[in-house]
């Protein structure tokens, strides 16, 4: 009979098969067909075997973003508002962009106002270009998330809404011959919640005064840009933001609500008005 060849110069696994190569970890021969490249040297099966048990498990990249996304202070209001706009400006590109049906029967127009007043919340979601499209998007995409997570989703939601609704009621107060569309008025009023809420905290708003002053000043200066939203917006969304900084208490839940509606029934007491006289003051 045959002896068999001293283990240390043969794989371990397939005694019949003479080898020089060690793995990296344990340090046994192994032949060509059980190597198994690693970032230095190579490892027998076991070890692969016993290196992938003890990883930790990921998650495929797309399959984490959900899971943060669907969490409680993840900002998806922000989100689904950004989707919105871009949705609906693909649907204007492809509709004829500001001469197509989606853009006209989205637009806020004053004498268009008292016959169809949703006009005035619909045209916060639509954009006259793609360059008016990117800077409000990236102007919510900053300032968005961190209100969302410090105010939650329902109050967000309510500043968001309630400032651009601000933002439509000035125009149609201050100039109702002028069509109205763009996320403006609402992203000025979270720049004026921005405001009151650092300053209740007792941050710094130098460089926030800034920004605002800058933005207002293009409004004046650039034409074509309907400079009455912004400062509706921003009127409005400071006088909210108010709002939550002096009803933070739990106790005071009623009294938010209560104060929240007011603002509601005063921005539609001045639809109506606005409304109701708008031929008078084109």
């Amino acid at each position: 009979m045959s002896e068999a060849p001293p283990n240390s110069d043969y794989c371990y696994r397939h005694p019949d098969r003479q080898s020089f190569v060690l793995c990296q970890r344990c340090g046994r021969t192994i032949c060509p067909e059980c190597q198994t490249v690693a970032a230095v040297g190579v490892h027998c099966p076991e070890c692969v075997k016993e290196a992938r048990q003890s990883a930790p498990r990921t998650r495929p990249a797309i399959v984490t973003s959900m899971r943060r996304a669907g969490r409680s202070d993840a900002p998806v209001v922000t989100y689904a508002i950004i989707a919105v706009c871009v949705i609906l400006f693909v649907a204007e590109l492809l509709t004829g962009s500001t001469r197509g049906p989606v853009f006209q029967s989205l637009v806020s127009y004053g004498p268009f106002t008292g016959a169809e007043p949703w006009r005035m919340v619909t045209s916060i979601f639509i954009h006259l270009s793609i360059l008016h499209l990117l800077f409000n998007m990236y102007s919510l995409y900053v300032f968005g998330p961190i209100l969302e997570r410090l105010l939650g989703h329902g109050r967000y939601i309510a500043l968001f809404l309630l400032s651009g609704l601000g933002g439509s009621v000035a125009v149609l107060l201050i100039a109702p011959g002028t069509p109205v569309a763009g996320a403006s008025g609402a992203i000025f009023g979270l720049l004026g919640a921005f405001f009151v809420i650092q300053r209740h905290l007792g941050g710094n708003n130098v460089q926030l005064l800034i920004v605002i002053g800058l933005n207002l000043a293009i409004g004046f200066i650039v034409p074509n840009i309907a400079w009455q939203a912004h400062v509706g917006g921003l009127i409005v969304g400071g006088l909210v933001s108010l709002i939550f900084v002096r009803t933070r208490n739990r106790q005071q839940r009623g009294i938010q609500l209560a104060l929240l509606g007011a603002t509601l029934v005063g921005l539609i007491a001045l639809t109506v008005y606005g409304a109701a006289t708008v031929f008078t003051r084109i």
